[in-house]
């Protein structure tokens, strides 16, 4: 049983709520009591879940191609990795700019803040493995550098 007091257009109104079963509430106000029926609660619809398929596609591939080349000729090209999962919001550099270690190449959305991702160290761009808008995970080389 719980006890509320209200004041509605200056005028005070001592409120006990007694049992409750299933809709019916018994309430007591100013000393009469009444009866009041609640407005049910919408039963929750069942959520489906679909799963996802995944269809092979060429351009992972691609991508997977330009990984793989830097690590295996270590000629000098690293990629700027992204630190942390988000979404691209602006591309700096064109391939064949030359940056200088610090200078910003990448606007990162993470966690609903914008995040500079910089040059590790001076280079020319050789390519951009992201677009405006992509989502990318945490380490995904976002722009490849020589």
């Amino acid at each position: 049983m719980k006890e509320y007091k209200y004041k509605i257009n200056g005028n005070i109104y001592k409120v006990t709520v007694g049992n409750i079963e299933d809709n019916i509430a018994d309430i007591e106000v100013n000393g009469t009591h009444y009866k009041v029926e609640m407005e049910k609660a919408p039963e929750p619809k069942p959520v489906v879940v679909k799963p996802v398929v995944r269809q092979p596609s060429t351009t992972p591939a691609a991508q997977t191609t330009q990984v793989s080349k830097p690590a295996a000729a270590s000629a000098g090209k690293s990629g700027v990795k992204s630190p942390l999962p988000g979404v691209i919001l602006e591309i700096k550099v064109n391939v064949g700019d030359v940056v200088k270690k610090g200078q910003t190449v990448i606007i990162l959305e993470a966690m609903k803040m914008e995040n500079s991702i910089n040059a590790d160290r001076d280079g020319k761009v050789t390519a951009i493995n992201v677009k405006q808008g992509d989502s990318v995970l945490e380490g995904t080389d976002l722009v490849i550098l020589e």
